[in-house]
């Protein structure tokens, strides 16, 4: 679709979507991808009592599973390399320099490196389901530099079909000047998490609200119990007929007197024949601590994470925990890889160009065993020595270039030299013994 056919479908589309009805192949798509009001949506299944305002970002990261697990999965995407390679005759080809690469290499914009943009992009998928940028381009007209949107103020992306060009997308969207926009895919770089439309990923604070709240409250029940010097609740009976008003002020007073680790060993003078009794609670037959830790699993469940990321380590062993830091990266991170990379390839990537995230930056294990991977690797011909020095982060040397086979002395393509014996030589027959 060309600009002009695109512009023509933006105010057709801008046009539809401020009518009631749907018209002109304009459909408004859920916010969440999951909110139609006039389907059988799974939130529109949940009953609505019980839930109250969706749950903010704050009180959700407030939860130490939920922060730590962010924390873990925004740094492994960070921190692994997102190559931009062309297709060439003898394989791929890394593209450093391009502006598209530098995007994703260095710096992001004026302000953010590269690192803190992807760190970023992949707390909005996992938390809103959506990550969108502004996207700033140079006198070429290439993308040289991306400003995150906030997820909250991107609107329902709006899609325009036809028949002859398929379908297209707008987004409304709210700019860090605070304007408000309609902008078209060309300078909204938008990516959906996990999704059940193809448009826009499920929001998790709103799908998984009743966890979140739950995990939240244990920790509140904490935070009470022992703000409370860690007392159970207390019942102030007296026989005597006490107004509303007045039962109001005699439980501002106890709770103003003796509220508090800091009143704690106060002595009480009750009048009125006022007699206080203490509501028991036991916190080992309600399983507090079950509880805390079954929702440190489920908050582990609901981002993908072994539970020993989150220092869950109840079921782990020495012998599992390193198999489950390998299917962390296999089936959490991998899925997070290839949507960023696509999505980065279908939005910036010239003829012939992809991007390609490099999770083997993460698989580093212990040197020994390392090296002894390399040592096959250069054996088998695989790598070259100066191959295996940039993974290690040294420099090249002269002749690593060449790829060896065998014990690793021998360059492939080249006869193997004669053998030298380096045994001393035999002593001489000393001719005094004839004699």
């Amino acid at each position: 679709m060309g600009k002009k056919s695109r512009a023509r479908a933006a105010a057709r589309a801008l046009s539809a979507s401020t009518k009631a009805s749907r018209t002109d192949g304009a459909i408004v798509a859920g916010v969440d991808g999951m909110n139609d009001v006039g389907g059988s949506t799974m939130l529109n299944l949940l009953p609505a009592a019980g839930r109250g305002a969706p749950i903010g970002e704050t009180e959700a990261l407030s939860i130490p599973a939920v922060l730590r697990a962010l924390e873990v999965l925004c740094a492994l995407f960070a921190m692994t390399p997102l190559h931009y390679l062309r297709d060439t005759p003898n394989g791929k080809e890394r593209v450093d320099n391009a502006p598209e690469a530098m995007i994703f290499r260095r710096r992001a914009n004026n302000v953010q490196p590269a690192y803190l943009l992807k760190e970023v992009m992949l707390g909005d998928l996992l938390m809103r389901g959506k990550f969108g940028a502004y996207v700033h381009r140079d006198g070429l007209y290439r993308a040289d530099k991306l400003t995150r949107l906030d997820p909250a103020g991107i609107g329902a992306p709006v899609q325009h079909w036809d028949r002859t060009d398929g379908l297209e997308v707008f987004y409304d969207v709210q700019l860090p000047d605070g304007k408000r926009e309609r902008l078209t895919r060309n300078d909204c770089w938008f990516v959906p998490g996990f999704s059940r439309d193809g448009l826009v990923g499920l929001d998790r604070l709103k799908l998984l609200q009743d966890t979140i709240e739950a995990a939240a409250a244990t920790s509140q029940f904490a935070a009470r119990f022992w703000q409370n010097n860690a007392q159970p609740s207390t019942v102030l009976t007296t026989k005597a007929k006490v107004d509303k008003a007045e039962k109001q002020q005699i439980r501002a007073d106890w709770q103003d007197r003796f509220a508090g680790p800091r009143n704690a060993g106060g002595v009480a003078v009750l009048d009125q024949e006022l007699d206080a009794k203490f509501l028991s609670h036991n916190n080992k037959e309600a399983q507090y601590l079950e509880v805390r830790q079954f929702y440190v699993v489920e908050i582990a469940r609901a981002w993908g994470v072994p539970p020993h990321v989150l220092f869950e380590l109840s079921r782990a062993t020495f012998s599992n925990i390193e198999q489950q830091s390998l299917e962390l990266i296999l089936y959490c991170m991998m899925g997070h890889f290839e949507r960023v990379a696509a999505h980065a390839t279908h939005q910036f990537a010239r003829d012939g160009h992809f991007f390609e995230f490099e999770p083997a930056a993460l698989l580093k294990g212990d040197i020994l065993s390392r090296y002894q991977a390399y040592s096959l690797a250069v054996d088998k011909g695989i790598l070259n020595p100066n191959e295996i020095r940039r993974r290690e982060n040294l420099n090249d040397r002269e002749g690593g270039d060449e790829y060896r086979v065998g014990s690793g002395s021998t360059i492939e393509g080249q006869q193997p030299g004669k053998q030298i014996d380096h045994r001393p030589p035999a002593p001489a027959p000393d001719p005094t013994e004839d004699e």
